[in-house]
């Protein structure tokens, strides 16, 4: 199935109207916790809600899972998963690496996704083909990286503070092989390693909404993102993106030795 661009357009566009006016301004913000913090503003909220109202007048028979409102008709082949902002922490710390999420799956499997940053100007675009980039310098087709050699590869991770235990142990094993690393990043980590300038992108305990939108725009630009036992990336949970499926290969084995 091919999605018009046009459409995912339009969800960018609406849910720029909500998170802009919003962005590098004092806001209220709540923490969906009770012990730690995970922040929500009206942004998230209203940009969801923009959002649903697009798809539900366009696709009325299709399905939507969003972070802040959980899901509707979900017995559905055709999904809609979305996130308004992911990167709230970013968002509210006024730096420019969060992004809108939207990303339709059909029986499981994501075929097409947009990450839009509205404050760059920048849209990650994969219309079940292509994978495409618009923004300051033009319209470009995606593609990532050549890079086959971790010795050679830029690895970008939210924090390794979020991996616990033998799962920290993993990720260090990755980091030590790499020529560079670095953090906090969120969603455009992966705009950045579809769009060839990074090669490695390794988190824990994602979320539907956190990476289906990614999943089609890094395969159709080249790359290969799974679950750490190789498993799909519409599961979420442990996810490690790559340029090439060497590379990915290489990073498994370290991830899993």
């Amino acid at each position: 199935m091919v999605i018009d661009l046009t459409f995912l357009k339009q969800i960018a566009e609406v849910a720029a109207e909500q998170t802009l006016p919003r962005f590098r301004t004092i806001s209220l913000v709540d923490n969906k916790y009770q012990t730690g913090f995970d922040p929500v503003t009206e942004a998230d909220r209203e940009a969801e809600r923009a959002i649903r109202r697009l798809i539900n007048a366009t696709f009325p028979e299709h399905g939507i899972l969003g972070e802040e409102f959980g899901g509707e008709n979900l017995d559905q082949p055709n999904i809609w998963v979305i996130d308004p902002i992911d990167g709230t922490r970013a968002f509210i710390s006024g730096v420019p690496v969060w992004g809108t999420l939207a990303g339709l799956t059909i029986d499981g499997d994501a075929v097409a996704g947009l990450m839009s940053q509205p404050f760059t100007g920048e849209l990650f675009m994969c219309d079940g083909e292509v994978s495409w980039y618009e923004g300051p310098g033009g319209t470009r087709r995606l593609q990532t990286s050549k890079t086959t050699e971790l010795a050679e590869a830029t690895l970008f991770t939210t924090t390794p503070a979020l991996f616990k235990g033998l799962h920290r142990e993993a990720y260090d094993r990755v980091e030590t092989a790499v020529q560079l690393a670095r953090y906090g990043t969120d969603c455009y980590a992966y705009a950045m390693l579809a769009s060839g300038f990074i090669d490695l992108v390794i988190e824990t305990a994602l979320h539907p909404y956190d990476i289906v939108a990614l999943i089609p725009i890094i395969e159709k630009a080249g790359g290969v993102i799974t679950t750490w036992d190789g498993g799909p990336a519409e599961k979420a949970g442990d996810i490690v993106a790559a340029a090439t499926p060497q590379l990915h290969a290489k990073a498994l084995a370290l991830l899993n030795r």
